[in-house]
């Protein structure tokens, strides 16, 4: 079958479920993982076909978009901050707002100047497929880096992701809930007990905002890394600002991703913690998304 004339099929298929140009990405995101082809070469080969193993896996894709799955889980990959990663059903898929929060932790650290004049060390808790550290650690090539997540199946898509994009980073299964230090080993075999950055995205999603969901969310990314009971949604941010606390290094910074809906409550905790210049920062959607701070 020529592919152009399979896009109406695709198109219509789909037309209940998303709206036109959301299906038009999901088409040329197919084309590209199948076809090595992307928008253009289509443009420029008409009658570029498919043969019956292709329409096969089209096929599949298709059937599978029908019942929300999303695109990332179907093809197995995504792009974050422009660098590639696997993804499956143990790890959320990253979001542009974290892709802001990787953002904003360079800019402070290329306004203190201190990723050019000195090694840094960066911590991830609840890293998931390891966006946030494998992106740091690409464009701070000096830093030595660290990840935590309580998923061993979560931190082997972690590890494949650095792999991936050739980078080395400190993998480490724990629960930061029962965690009582941030005492870490190195590759080297020395331990760190002081971070520069401390970066955490954890699950802030409260039970009764499950209504607001969507269902590709809902019923295929993992709730693990999702959802907080109603009565303690900022537990998580509790406990690692309390560890925070004591494993910063001077003039070293701590970064949160936020529920929108508890900005203010949420630099409230911090503060109560000792932490100063707490700033609650909106996201491209103008939503309270990140909270950054030190501690002195």
């Amino acid at each position: 079958m020529v592919i152009k004339n399979y896009k109406n099929r695709f198109l219509h298929a789909l037309s209940s479920l998303y709206d036109e140009k959301e299906i038009e990405s999901f088409f040329y995101l197919t084309l590209e993982k199948l076809h090595q082809k992307k928008r253009i070469d289509l443009a420029l080969q008409p009658d570029l076909a498919m043969d019956e193993t292709q329409f096969s896996q089209w096929e599949t894709v298709l059937a599978e978009l029908k019942t929300h799955k999303p695109i990332q889980y179907i093809l197995g990959e995504t792009e974050f901050y422009g660098l590639p990663f696997l993804v499956n059903e143990n790890v959320l898929i990253p979001r542009p707002e974290t892709e802001e929060l990787v953002q904003l932790i360079l800019d402070d650290l290329s306004i203190r100047a201190q990723s050019r004049s000195e090694n840094i060390t960066i911590l991830d808790i609840g890293t998931g497929s390891g966006c946030i550290p494998i992106s740091l650690k690409k464009n701070l090539p000096s830093a030595e880096v660290f990840a935590i997540d309580v998923s061993k199946n979560a931190l082997e898509v972690a590890q494949k992701n650095a792999e991936i994009n050739r980078v080395e980073v400190n993998f480490i299964e724990a629960n930061i809930l029962l965690t009582d230090s941030l005492v870490l080993p190195t590759r080297n075999s020395q331990l760190a007990t002081l971070f520069d950055i401390i970066v955490s995205n954890p699950p802030y999603v409260r039970n009764l905002e499950k209504a607001e969901i969507n269902p590709n969310v809902l019923e295929f990314e993992p709730h693990l890394a999702l959802f907080v009971e109603d009565n303690d949604a900022l537990l998580f941010y509790r406990k690692i600002t309390e560890l925070a606390k004591n494993h910063l290094a001077e003039n070293g910074k701590l970064y949160f991703e936020i529920n929108q809906y508890l900005g203010k409550e949420t630099v409230a905790l911090v503060e109560s913690y000792g932490f100063n210049n707490v700033q609650l920062i909106k996201d491209i959607y103008g939503n309270d998304r990140m909270i950054s701070s030190g501690y002195s």
